[in-house]
């Protein structure tokens, strides 16, 4: 039986999605970091700021980035933890990651770098002391799982982020679409030469879960003191958990 996921706003079978979603990161890799400073303005590296602040990052940490990308958060967390921690950047897409590990060298930064799914990580249980998935979540085929397994590969105590686009304060919502429609799309043609790949990340937003089913969502998959913080007006949202 074919059981349906969402791309965007249409529906495909699940066991295509994975194949679509890297297409689109593909396409746009090599411009994917411009496009994030011209499509929030620079905000999206408030964004990140701000979730690095809520991490609690120690000496000594291990820190699992998934759906890391071109790697500006593992760039923080390695600052952070040392010589004795441990970060590692993991994505599903390799030439993603090749830009992030490309980057991260040009720095003079070496750590562990891996291509894996989200719903499959292949680390050992009660391991990571942090987790983090910055605005990688909504691509995923099945979020509950690839919450389960951020659940499992964290220590006792330790604690997941999840940065990711949300529900925006109604009143700006009209606004906030001419944008997503119209400017996204027309930036992902002239810089990124793919109108389609950033109107897929405006449609991608709007299915995503909202703020509160996603707190569910964490709570669902064996995390306590969910909470979430809205930030510019709930274009974003930053999601943090722990496991007992």
């Amino acid at each position: 039986m074919t059981r349906l996921t969402h791309f965007g706003f249409q529906k495909i079978d699940e066991q295509e999605k994975a194949g679509k979603v890297a297409d689109v990161f593909n396409q746009v890799a090599r411009h994917y970091d411009l496009m994030n400073d011209l499509m929030s303005g620079g905000l999206h590296r408030v964004w990140k700021a701000f979730a690095v602040s809520q991490a609690g990052i120690r000496k000594g940490f291990r820190v699992l980035d998934v759906a890391g990308g071109t790697g500006d958060m593992a760039l923080a967390f390695a600052r952070q933890v040392g010589p004795d921690g441990q970060v590692w950047l993991t994505d599903i897409n390799e030439t993603m990651l090749q830009y992030g590990r490309d980057r991260l060298l040009d720095k003079g930064v070496l750590l562990p770098v891996m291509v894996c799914d989200a719903e499959k990580l292949p680390f050992p249980d009660d391991y990571f002391d942090r987790v983090i998935v910055s605005f990688g979540l909504r691509n995923m085929t099945h979020k509950e799982e690839a919450l389960r397994e951020m659940h499992r590969v964290l220590k006792q105590g330790g604690k997941l982020l999840v940065l990711e686009f949300s529900k925006v304060w109604k009143p700006l919502q009209n606004l906030y679409d001419m944008y997503s429609f119209s400017v996204l799309p027309w930036l992902g043609k002239h810089v990124a030469k793919s109108a389609e790949s950033y109107r897929y990340l405006a449609e991608s937003i709007r299915v995503h879960p909202d703020q509160e089913t996603l707190q569910k969502m964490l709570e669902d998959a064996g995390f306590v003191c969910a909470r979430f913080f809205n930030l510019t007006a709930g274009v974003v949202a930053l999601h943090t958990g722990m496991k007992l």
